[in-house]
């Protein structure tokens, strides 16, 4: 702890202000609110609606505010703690907290944490959305972005680094080619041929600190399922959730997680625990190496994408589902599940070929680009986006300002598995995965010439 705040020191030294080449000052503020929950909530995350007893951890909504060049622009990243949310709930609270604290409306990224184990923000398989908790949601955002907005005169002048780890042991590519030709959902898997896509390793940390060296915040990002509780069947913000909490209590300021392209990749062979203390390593890790962002001038761009419903074929996915679950579940539980499927294509099958539009969004702090997704984005997708980015480092957020649904790409498509079976889950057409990619990669170099011309005033 001691070696910490020495490193800490040393940089509010070395580091006293964060400006840019014109003299402008950053200021950063952040906030957590709590949002609580009921033993009697339905628990989302599963096929089948969820019920638990008591909670570890906190639920939050939290919220990261920074004012800088050009002119005091201000951006916000959100982070809650929830599995996921339309924008028909997410819309209306940033539009709220952009008129309470004069915060374009694009310049607002929500990102949801994707913890399994909250109540039901959405309606999906066979339960509903939890209402009430979900305008508690709406509340908690605007109120996050409203106080952390309020930090912005008390904090003053902040400073700002970036420091990029690795973490490959906690997650792996759960989309596994199994020995009958099917992808691996659940049930048995001691027939594993190999992985069908990569992982993301990569754990991006941001962290600001006040002019005495003090914490601000620390916003980390990492691409795994969060899902794993320490406790068993309680509500919790999972594993990357606590770690952040626990991080937040030892060293001060409001540590935000953000989940990262992670719809093909999820924790099978550590537990929880191990997970959680994996997690802090490598942020820690990347925390202490962290490097100074130069010059952050900041940007965003939030653009409308539209999606299609996907055509299917009825009998090709009725056979999928059925004789998936029958041989690696078995049992009434395998026809309840087939059943659930055959209900959610029923309702989709008059609208296929339908339009539907959501958000993109693009966030620039200096050489740092966060990427909003509105899906649970598979890792190969995310990762081409990283690679084709033209900024220095890229940070993926899924499930950022909407949720529709997985977005495999082609390859998934042909494989099949549970990501790509048809249902409220998972109902884009093929190809979309690759739209979003070249749009976000276009989204990006827009983005970048956005801060060349604001350099420049």
């Amino acid at each position: 702890m001691r070696g910490l705040r020495f490193v800490v020191l040393i940089c509010s030294l070395l580091f006293p202000l964060s400006l840019t080449a014109a003299g402008e000052v950053l200021r950063g503020g952040a906030a957590a609110v709590e949002l609580h929950a009921t033993d009697d909530m339905i628990i989302g995350g599963s096929i089948f609606p969820g019920h638990v007893r008591g909670q570890e951890g906190k639920l939050r909504a939290c919220a990261l505010v920074l004012e800088g060049p050009p002119n005091g622009t201000r951006i916000a990243i959100v982070a809650l703690d929830v599995l996921m949310m339309s924008r028909t709930y997410l819309d209306p609270a940033v539009r709220e907290a952009s008129e309470r604290t004069g915060i374009p409306f694009e310049n607002i990224l929500v990102n949801c944490t994707h913890t399994h184990h909250a109540p039901s923000t959405c309606r999906v398989h066979a339960y509903e959305e939890v209402k009430p908790f979900c305008q508690q949601v709406q509340k908690a955002i605007v109120k996050a972005i409203v106080q952390a907005t309020a930090e912005l005169d008390k904090n003053g002048p902040v400073t700002i680094a970036f420091g990029l780890g690795k973490e490959e042991r906690v997650g792996r590519n759960s989309r596994l080619l199994l020995s009958d030709g099917t992808i691996y959902w659940i049930g048995p898997r001691r027939d594993a041929v190999r992985p069908t896509g990569p992982v993301d390793p990569d754990v991006p940390v941001l962290v600001l600190r006040r002019r005495d060296g003090s914490l601000v915040a620390t916003l980390f990002g990492h691409s795994v399922h969060t899902i794993g509780t320490l406790k068993g069947a309680v509500r919790s913000p999972g594993f990357y959730g606590l770690a952040a909490q626990e991080l937040e209590a030892k060293h001060g300021g409001v540590w935000i997680f953000l989940e990262g392209a992670s719809g093909s990749t999820h924790r099978l062979d550590v537990s929880a625990a191990a997970a959680k203390q994996m997690v802090e390593k490598a942020v820690l890790e990347a925390f202490q190496n962290a490097r100074p962002i130069s010059n952050p001038v900041l940007a965003a761009i939030k653009r409308p994408f539209v999606v299609r419903v996907r055509h299917f074929d009825e009998e090709k996915e009725e056979h999928a589902v059925t004789s998936y679950c029958r041989k690696r579940v078995g049992g009434e539980r395998a026809e309840r599940i087939a059943a659930v499927f055959r209900r959610m294509r029923q309702e989709l099958r008059p609208l296929q070929g339908q339009e539907r539009t959501t958000w993109l969004q693009t966030v620039a702090v200096g050489d740092v680009a966060f990427v909003g997704v509105p899906a649970e984005f598979f890792t190969v997708l995310g990762v081409q986006i990283k690679k084709r980015s033209p900024f220095q480092h890229t940070v993926i957020a899924e499930l950022a300002n909407d949720w529709i649904g997985y977005v495999p790409d082609r390859e998934a498509y042909e494989l099949g598995g549970y990501q790509v079976w048809t249902g409220l889950h998972s109902w884009v057409a093929r190809g979309t995965g690759e739209a979003i990619v070249d749009e976000c990669v276009k989204m990006l170099h827009d983005l970048k010439q956005k801060q060349r011309l604001n350099k420049q005033r």
